[in-house]
Formats: C-alpha cells, structure tokens, sequence
C-alpha cells in the first residue's frame, strides 16, 4: 500500500482566510505488547524511519558490551541517537570521541555536511576551513558504529550492507520492531536504513517505554539511550529546533526524535507507551506541529509552554514582522 493511501488530514496553513496548504500523515499511539491505542491514518504504511530510529541503531552499541568497554558516558549515548546540527559543543564531542578511539575524521563514513549552527558555520567561513565529516547531523550515530566495529574487531567499511555491525542492527531492529524488515534504502549519511511500518516503529518506542534499569540486557540498553536522549536534548539535535525545545518543555519525562521527510518517534516512559508518526509530504513544518499536537493530547506537553505556541500553532510573519497566517491543527486531529 502507498504511503499516501488513507492519510489522516492533520495539519493546516491558513493565510488570511484562505486554506493555502495541507498535511496528512499516519500515525500510531501503542503500548510495548504492540496494542494500539490511538492511531490516525494507515498504521500499516510502510515507511523509513530515518533518523527517527537512531535510538534503535544504537541498541548493538550497548548490548555488545562495545560502550561500556570503551566507557562512553551518557552523553555519548544521547550523541549516538543524535541528528546534531554541527555546533561547537557537537564539534568537540565528537572530536574527542575519535580520539578516545585512537580514531580520526577519516575514519568516518557519513560524508561532509555544512553546519547547520550559525556559530559554527560563521567560523568556518571566517576562518577559511571546508566543513567536514564531523558536522555532519549523523557524525555521533557513525562514531557508535565505530565504536561497535571495533569492539567486534570488524572492517573499515561499517556501513555496507552485510557488515557485522549493520547486520547487528537489522537484526535488532525486527526484534523491536515486531516485523520482518521488507528491505532497505541508503540514508542521507550513506547508512542503511531499515524499512518497517508505522505500528511496527510504534511498538519499538512502547518498548523502550516500558524499559527499566533492572531489567534483561535489552531493556537496561534502552533505558540508558532514552534516559540519555531525554536529559541531554542539547545533543540530540540543537538550540532552536523542535526536538530539543520540545524535550526541554517536558523537563526530561519524554524523549522524541525527528526523522528525514517528516518522521517523528516518542517514548513516553511514565504512560509506557511509544508513538510513530509520518506526513506524507514530507513536511517537517507539519510533523513538528503534528508531534507536539500528539504530545500535549496525551497530557505529557503543556498547551501554554511557549515551545508548545512555537511548533504547535506557528504564525508566519512577512519579512516586515507582519502576521500573514498561521499552522493549525486540523480540526479532526484535535
């Protein structure tokens, strides 16, 4: 089925009184057995996750003994599920991860990637310097590859498809996810990137809900990386985007990760449930506002935190500072 069949409208642009645009997705509330608990759209569209699912790539990571051997600290661990936007503070982290690793920016293979940090990005065009492979948004996800691949006394080339560390994820990822992978496509960062449906991400975030720090080596695994996302929001993206304002607004209780073309996850580990979301269009505006709509219906995001108005009901403005409009939530997504 297309991923387009049976969307759910669910998020609206209204300039003056005119309806200009509009934004349909799927979407699933589930609890970690798999049940669904709300759901809008087609739970079964099979989609990418992208980056949305870098806490599940991350799962080998920990589980093979490889963080704990070389002492990552929970900050690496929320970097490792990050789509970091090349500040200094990422910069530095990652830097020195190589180092620790007796690795450098070489040894990476997500390719060089522009900044999107304005501090950062002023440095290097002030300084003269080319971005590298360290800015790029997934540079702490490959450094856990690295750290795994070494770990598991592996090849160089980590991201081919039949690599040990790329099949540990593939592997971990239908375990989680409840479903055999229907296949693949190759990220933005040269990664593989394991297909599933809505429901199927779903139920992986309701399982890293219901995780404990007592609990069997998976579910100890999945704390430590939602614990990690959900404290350290700085480094799972950035100051001024919505994953890392959201998470904020919720004072460390949820952690959420955007995904490429319009994917959202959630773990809500106090309600132990997980939610998935996808726009059809891809539109990260609709996904941002479609994300905090889901959070703040099931009681975990304030309807009057400033972050909640920012991303969830977004004026526009004209270059002069005038209101020109405004994205709404649909009325049957309310």
């Amino acid at each position: 089925m297309a991923v387009m069949d049976r969307a759910h409208p669910m998020v609206e642009l209204w300039r003056g009184d005119l309806l200009e645009s509009a934004h349909a997705g799927h979407a699933v509330v589930c609890d970690p057995q798999g049940q669904i608990l709300r759901a809008w759209g087609n739970p079964e569209t099979v989609i990418y996750p992208r980056s949305s699912c870098k806490m599940i790539q991350a799962l080998p990571l920990i589980e093979s003994g490889a963080a704990d051997a070389v002492g990552l600290s929970e900050e690496q661990l929320a970097l490792a599920c990050a789509s970091h936007d090349g500040a200094p503070i990422h910069v530095r982290m990652v830097t020195e991860w190589l180092a620790q690793l007796g690795l450098g920016e070489s040894d990476l293979r997500c390719g060089p990637q522009e900044p999107s940090d304005h501090t950062e990005r002023d440095r290097l065009i002030r300084t003269g310097e080319a971005p590298c492979q360290i800015h790029n948004n997934c540079s702490g996800k490959h450094s856990g590859f690295l750290t795994l691949t070494q770990h598991l006394k592996a090849g160089p080339e980590y991201i081919e498809i039949d690599h040990p560390v790329q099949r540990a994820i593939k592997a971990a990822t239908e375990e989680v996810t409840g479903e055999t992978s229907p296949g693949y496509g190759i990220d933005g960062c040269s990664a593989p990137n394991f297909a599933t449906t809505v429901h199927g991400l779903a139920r992986a975030m309701g399982r890293f809900a219901a995780a404990t720090e007592h609990g069997d080596t998976r579910s100890r695994a999945m704390y430590r990386l939602s614990h990690a996302m959900a404290h350290h929001p700085e480094l799972v993206e950035g100051d001024g985007s919505a994953c890392t304002e959201l998470m904020r607004a919720m004072g460390g209780r949820v952690a959420i990760k955007y995904g490429a073309e319009a994917v959202y996850t959630a773990i809500l580990p106090e309600q132990r449930i997980g939610i998935a979301l996808k726009i059809v269009d891809g539109g990260k505006r609709a996904a941002e506002a479609a994300i905090a709509q889901i959070l703040v219906s099931l009681g975990v995001l304030d309807t009057d935190h400033p972050a909640t108005s920012k991303w969830r009901n977004a004026i526009q403005r004209s270059r002069r500072g005038f209101v020109t409009g405004s994205l709404r939530i649909a009325d049957s997504f309310k």
